[in-house]
């Protein structure tokens, strides 16, 4: 079983909100109907717009959601990717390996509904500078614990790209899902758990930033507000639908 996650840019006669309705009303059933598993779209919807202030890009237009599923086979896609290909204007396919350092377990919502809040999505290079397993041993380790102890995150999964699957596609070197309360998207004491101390709220910055700046360039980093939607029950088949 192999997750891929695609990168995905709307028509530029579509909006944001229509790309998203679109995506998640036409294209996300006929993934499913391929054999697409766990299918999640994240989407820049009209609740994401709400926060879209606090996207970080220096793409041109920028992403307008992102679209991942399980396959017993990557090698098996092509069907998927011309349906996600009919409905896009461009798209960026990756296979990755995914962990999850924190499971959703409290903002749930059944199949096909919105998840609450915010999905934070990062797409992240390896700076030349850093050897690949340097590289991953400070994500997946003390990068792991700063963001976890600093951030008031209900939901953080981790996927290492193994290799590009489209022409042409960035060279992401990793995408990450991060989920906070709404409110927190803009509000940097309630993202960063300060609980209303300047103090905290200035420690826990300065160990996010220090922490990033370890493993990252932050000039390179690409980050997306989006509202999240899962149409299937994960590879596994665990339902992580809710009540």
């Amino acid at each position: 079983m192999e997750k891929l996650v695609y990168v995905v840019w709307k028509p530029p006669a579509a909006s944001d909100p229509e790309f998203a309705r679109a995506l998640l009303e036409v294209v996300g059933p006929k993934l499913t109907a391929l054999g697409a598993r766990g299918l999640t779209l994240h989407l820049s919807d009209a609740d994401a717009q709400g926060v879209l202030r606090a996207r970080i890009s220096r793409l041109q237009p920028p992403v307008s959601g992102f679209v991942s599923f399980w396959l017993d086979a990557c090698d098996e896609r092509a069907p998927l990717e011309r349906a996600l290909a009919e409905a896009t204007s461009r798209l960026a396919g990756y296979l990755v390996v995914e962990s999850v350092p924190l499971r959703n377990t409290t903002q749930r919502a059944p199949l096909g509904r919105r998840t609450p809040g915010i999905v934070m999505v990062a797409l992240i290079e390896r700076p030349e500078r850093m050897p690949w397993q340097d590289w991953i041993a400070h994500w997946h380790g003390p990068h792991r614990q700063v963001a976890l102890q600093t951030q008031c995150t209900f939901l953080y999964v981790r996927n290492v790209v193994v290799r590009a699957l489209t022409p042409d596609a960035p060279p992401w070197a990793g995408i990450v899902e991060e989920g906070f309360p709404t409110d927190a998207v803009t509000d940097p004491m309630r993202w960063y758990k300060a609980e209303g101390s300047p103090e905290t709220l200035k420690r826990n910055v300065k160990r996010m930033v220090e922490s990033c700046q370890a493993f990252l360039d932050l000039d390179r980093v690409e980050s997306h507000p989006m509202s999240e939607y899962r149409l299937g029950s994960d590879r596994l088949g665990e339902d992580r639908s809710g009540e």
